[in-house]
């Protein structure tokens, strides 16, 4: 017999060894919901229940196979008769078994993801949409986006206006396209994987005698990962439990709401937070022990909690003693972060191996000066969660026209612009570059005719070698030159990509040659094709971190607009998803936590830097949560021992906006910050605390103190950390000055903020 007292702490002991009826096991991040649910199937063995009276639902066939595996070796392999895995392979087995009477005596295969290209693909064909319309959506695109619509039972059009409004003008035509696919699925006898799903569901309402038979085989159903199911799959496990209107049988659901952050497939937190209303009378178990982290980290993940607008309200607690504090770092900007997580990152090596160490992000392009920053360091690293940032289609498109400006021998750069245009294939390609190679400008004229598009990109090119600008200005006139062909060739999102693509300005702002950006772009260590796992730190968006875990995580870009995502603000829900995110970002993290929110980002609509709130979630947090390091002039990092810290610390950090305060996430919607071009806004233009604002606010005795003090005050040039060299205009008491900076226009800073120049 096996000990399970012992064995199991106890909220897993309740869990595992709980009686019939509905149980949902709210299991907190690093709780051992896997070890749970295996001595679960191991104690349901060990009391008489039949191996195959036991269905396992899980997300992923391996997770299942573990989970079996382990409660097999318990139970010296008494469980080989489990019915385990996916909750589509589970419905394929049934199907096979009662098949839907659409079907009559054909048989029925299912689509792989080629098929399900190759049928959307006709069915559009056969409808004439997209003809001539190069910006019509991609048939891979559309095949997601009717997934999407099916998954998440709502109107494509509805999907189109949350998630890809740029498409609505075709929203009819693909409306259209979905129900011709859905006939052609019936016609030809074939299911896709959501097929499935649904089609389980229509047997288990109007098949009573299948419904019966198999309620009364599967007497325990155990699901993992509840948090991530859809609407269609927690029916199914209601269905499967009982006929609606009726007490439902034994079903364990484990999950955890605050780790519910697949949306965008489809999966509804609703599910799991209404598991109580949908199973009357069932047992909510907490697992709040904690294995894998520090108290200091679970301490942030607990106040993450606390501020979510709906949870099962759980504590998260160790036993492991010590842990070093969480950092809060405030940059300057967004790329002296990347500096900086490069030499912290050089800091932790000599304590961590590489692969155990991790940075993570909201979305994949957030780590594009970062890369670059890790190249030049020759810190090697892998990426997960979106392409290395050179890979992309797109920033190959726009390092060609930069690469051609360079040299206008690039066969394999020419070559790549060339292909953008329709009609040019690799042979009049080849014609073209022979002829712009020769230099004889009737030859060109001639091969040229019949391109004028491409034509008019080589004369842009040229136009730009005639009059030589800085990397970030040269840039930024590509990616104008290049946006008709962005829309054109990616129309499903080329919005994403040109935000993306804007990072490329920002990395190139230190740069003064165009040829150096462009080589330390190039120049990345080679990627290992076996092995090599072990030498390098992960960088991954935080989607692609779910489950996996590292001794040190950094988290960076924590501003509002890159977390949480300028999407997010405009629906509650996605909001806290977000904040899940944020707690799931947190808790991979073993022994040390870095949280990283620069005062600054690089906007190209403002043409420079624009200052930025913090994420809520970093505002909310309490200042005992974590230590404060800010940024100083030299570029280093300074301590703040208090919530405001002392003059003489605030003095070191030269122009340093102090951190926002932590504070209570109210008026979590409003905009961005920006430094204010008019002294009728000082007062808000370096983002003061509430405190400090006071302690700056004029007094009734102001214009007597200022003429005393004024002529402390700087004048003649001074130096910004963000704005660079500037010329003071005027004292706006008592405290503070206007500066015109050359490119940014007047801006009004605290005068301790500027380093005044030698007269």
């Amino acid at each position: 017999m096996i000990d399970y007292a012992k064995a199991l702490n106890e909220a897993q002991y309740a869990a595992a060894t709980c009686g019939d009826g509905p149980v949902l096991v709210v299991a907190g991040a690093g709780s051992g919901k896997t070890r749970t649910i295996t001595y679960r199937l191991a104690w349901l063995a060990e009391r008489g229940v039949a191996p195959e009276s036991m269905l396992l639902l899980t997300f992923t066939r391996k997770a299942a196979q573990e989970m079996l595996h382990r409660a097999g070796l318990l139970c010296d392999h008494a469980l080989a008769g489990v019915q385990g895995g996916t909750f589509h392979a589970f419905a394929y087995g049934i199907l096979r078994r009662f098949r839907p009477e659409w079907l009559g005596d054909r048989p029925f295969t299912v689509m792989d993801s080629a098929d399900i290209t190759a049928a959307v693909k006709h069915c559009k064909d056969a409808l004439g949409l997209g003809k001539g319309d190069r910006a019509f959506p991609k048939t891979q695109a559309i095949v997601g986006l009717l997934s999407k619509a099916r998954n998440k039972e709502l109107p494509l059009a509805e999907i189109l206006q949350r998630e890809a409004f740029h498409l609505l003008p075709y929203a009819d035509g693909l409306t259209e396209l979905g129900r011709r696919y859905d006939a052609f699925r019936r016609e030809t006898g074939v299911m896709d994987y959501d097929d499935l799903l649904f089609e389980l569901e229509a047997l288990l309402r109007e098949d009573a005698r299948a419904a019966e038979l198999l309620r009364s085989r599967y007497r325990h159903i155990l699901v993992d990962e509840y948090q991530d199911t859809n609407l269609v799959q927690a029916r199914i496990v209601r269905l499967l439990a009982g006929p609606e209107g009726e007490a439902p049988g034994n079903v364990m659901a484990v999950g955890d709401e605050a780790q519910s952050i697949y949306a965008f497939r489809g999966a509804n937190v609703r599910n799991i937070l209404d598991f109580p209303k949908l199973f009357p009378d069932a047992r909510v178990i907490r697992l709040e022990e904690n294995y894998r982290s520090t108290q200091p980290i679970l301490a942030v993940a607990n106040n993450l909690l606390e501020h979510a607008a709906e949870s099962f309200r759980k504590t998260l607690f160790t036993r492991r003693e010590g842990g070093s504090p969480v950092r809060l770092v405030t940059p300057f900007s967004d790329k002296s972060q990347a500096r900086l997580v490069v030499e912290r990152i050089r800091e932790l090596l000599q304590t961590h191996l590489p692969h155990e160490i991790a940075v993570l992000f909201r979305a994949g392009f957030h780590s594009f000066a970062l890369e670059m920053a890790l190249n030049q360091a020759g810190i090697a690293f892998r990426k997960y969660g979106g392409l290395r940032y050179t890979e992309a289609a797109h920033v190959k498109d726009v390092i060609a026209f930069a690469r051609l400006l360079l040299n206008p021998l690039d066969m394999s750069a020419f070559e790549r612009l060339a292909a953008l245009h329709e009609g040019i294939g690799p042979k009049t390609a080849q014609k073209l570059y022979e002829a712009a190679a020769s230099g004889d400008t009737a030859r060109m004229a001639k091969a040229f005719a019949r391109h004028g598009a491409f034509r008019a990109d080589m004369e842009f090119i040229e136009s730009l070698r005639a009059r030589p600008q800085t990397p970030s200005l040269t840039l930024a006139a590509i990616l104008e030159q290049y946006r008709p062909l962005l829309e054109l060739h990616y129309p499903e999102d080329w919005p994403r990509r040109q935000q993306a693509l804007e990072e490329l300005l920002q990395m190139a702002a230190g740069y003064t040659e165009l040829d150096l950006f462009l080589a330390d772009l190039a120049l990345e260590s080679p990627e290992e094709e076996e092995g090599g796992g072990e030498d390098r730190i992960t960088l991954s968006t935080i989607h692609s971190a779910k489950g996996l875990e590292w001794n040190a995580v950094l988290i960076i870009d924590l501003v509002e607009d890159r977390f949480p995502s300028r999407h997010a603000l405009a629906r509650p829900e996605d909001f806290e998803e977000e904040r899940r995110l944020m707690y799931v970002a947190c808790t991979r993290a073993r022994q040390q936590l870095d949280l990283y929110a620069p005062a600054t980002i690089f906007s190209r609509a403002e043409q420079g830097m624009t200052h930025v709130n913090q994420s809520p979630f970093v505002r909310e947090m309490g200042p005992q949560l974590a230590e404060q390091w800010l940024e100083g002039f030299g570029g280093g990092l300074h301590r703040r021992e208090s919530g405001l810290g002392t003059q003489r610390e605030m003095g070191s950090m030269s122009d340093s906006r102090p951190s926002a305060p932590l504070r209570p996430a109210a008026g979590l919607f409003r905009g961005k910050g920006r430094v204010s071009s008019s002294p009728a806004d000082g007062g808000e233009d370096c983002q003061l605390p509430p405190e400090e604002r006071l302690s700056a606010a004029p007094s009734p005795a102001a214009p007597a103190a200022a003429s005393a003090g004024e002529s402390r005050l700087p004048r003649g040039y001074c130096r910004h950390r963000i704005f660079g060299r500037g010329k003071v205009v005027r004292h706006l008491p008592p405290d503070k000055v206007q500066v015109n900076f050359p490119g940014f226009g007047l801006k009004v800073i605290l005068a301790e903020y500027l380093l005044m120049e030698d007269d």
